[in-house]
């Protein structure tokens, strides 16, 4: 079984910076990024996160299905890195379509509770794979459930979602580190 580590804090806590550094002991290191340049500050962004990392890691991008990417790795590597889970989150809710087993079902037809569900169960596959994977994991995501109730229906729905999947993968996994101020606390 995989030994898998969980990473998450605020915007700009310090995540992906603390994970790397966790992840630069590992040989063999693939990272799936979750994001997509779709205007020029996120491009800008990327081009920060691609500058830090090491050039001997391998990067996929993959803005949805990382279970499959994840996989299809079957154990080749060291470390799985999966920056970011909320990215992930973002993009299969904003899609036209996301697959459901073997159902592709259009998320935008689906009221909240049925999106919901369609989007926790890949979370759940996902953090299944991730503890069957030959290699360990690192996941990274954004704790979005300590500021204000969000004023509109759709970020309250993102919210909601995210906080029920930061709980599964850290009930997943081995350790869990929480950032504040660049500082990581260690809470599993």
């Amino acid at each position: 079984m995989a030994k898998i580590t969980f990473v998450l804090g605020g915007a700009r806590s310090g995540k992906s910076a603390f994970a790397e550094g966790l992840a630069r002991k590992y040989n063999g290191v693939v990272y799936i990024a979750t994001a997509e340049a779709k205007d020029d500050e996120m491009r800008e962004r990327i081009r920060t996160h691609r500058a830090r990392r090491p050039s001997n890691w391998k990067t996929i991008e993959s803005p949805y299905h990382v279970d499959r990417v994840v996989s299809g790795l079957n154990g080749t590597t060291d470390l799985v890195f999966i920056d970011c889970i909320t990215l992930y989150i973002t993009n299969m809710l904003l899609s036209d379509e996301t697959d459901n087993s073997a159902a592709c079902t259009k998320t935008q037809t689906l009221n909240s509770h049925q999106r919901q569900q369609v989007i926790l169960s890949e979370i759940h596959k996902l953090g299944q794979v991730c503890r069957e994977s030959g290699s360990d994991v690192i996941l990274i995501s954004n704790e979005v459930g300590l500021s204000i109730v969000p004023d509109n229906a759709l970020s309250r729905e993102f919210r909601d979602i995210a906080g029920y999947a930061n709980q599964i993968l850290a009930d997943e996994a081995n350790e869990v580190y929480f950032m504040v101020a660049g500082i990581a606390q260690r809470i599993k």
